[in-house]
């Protein structure tokens, strides 16, 4: 790759070379939004902080039950920083990989990356299918109904909370208003 630092443009390339389902392209739009909202807010990298969210799931589609060590060698192969991979390889911490998020940017991708599924299904069953107008009582509420979003593995965003000594509320804040910021790219930004 030449240069030490991945731009945007590489990790886009990278994300739709292997992937293809909209729902895991959206979903990494997303991560990437509110990794750059939350890098912003706390005077980080953004752009560091938003590649990272972008491929963070990079072989999730083709290599599911390799997830997190594939992307490690594909990142490995194209040069990307050390930095970059750890990141990304410790938001499996415990399930897939056992390098345990240290950096508060590691923290925060592990905290957010089930959080944002469960925000984006709450704003789905919403009349306005949108982010936009979604408090974060409305989250809070469909938090506690386990029934709702089943797949959303609570416990670790509890953890991921906890680790960067953060309020669930203001967690959750955090991410519906990086979500707004990409709203429309995710398909939760309400009627035209």
């Amino acid at each position: 790759m030449g240069h030490s630092k991945p731009t945007r443009e590489d990790a886009w390339a990278l994300l739709t070379e292997f992937n293809q389902s909209d729902s895991l392209i959206k979903h990494a739009l997303c991560v990437e939004g509110v990794m750059r909202y939350i890098a912003r807010k706390r005077g980080e990298d953004e752009d560091k902080w938003g590649i990272i969210g972008l491929v963070h799931d990079l072989d999730y589609e083709r290599f599911p039950d390799e997830h997190c060590q594939k992307t490690q060698e594909i990142l490995t192969e194209c040069g990307w920083p050390e930095e970059y991979i750890r990141s990304i390889v410790s938001h499996g911490w415990g399930i897939c990989s056992d390098v345990e998020p240290k950096s508060d940017m590691e923290k925060v991708l592990y905290a957010i990356d089930e959080l944002t599924g469960l925000v984006t299904a709450v704003a789905l069953v919403r009349p306005s299918r949108s982010v936009m107008d979604l408090a974060p009582k409305s989250v809070k509420k469909k938090w506690k109904d386990k029934a709702f979003a089943a797949g959303v593995d609570r416990s670790i965003i509890e953890k991921g909370a906890a680790m960067l000594g953060m309020d669930k509320s203001e967690l959750i804040e955090d991410v519906i208003l990086g979500m707004r910021e990409v709203a429309d790219q995710i398909g939760l930004g309400g009627p035209p």
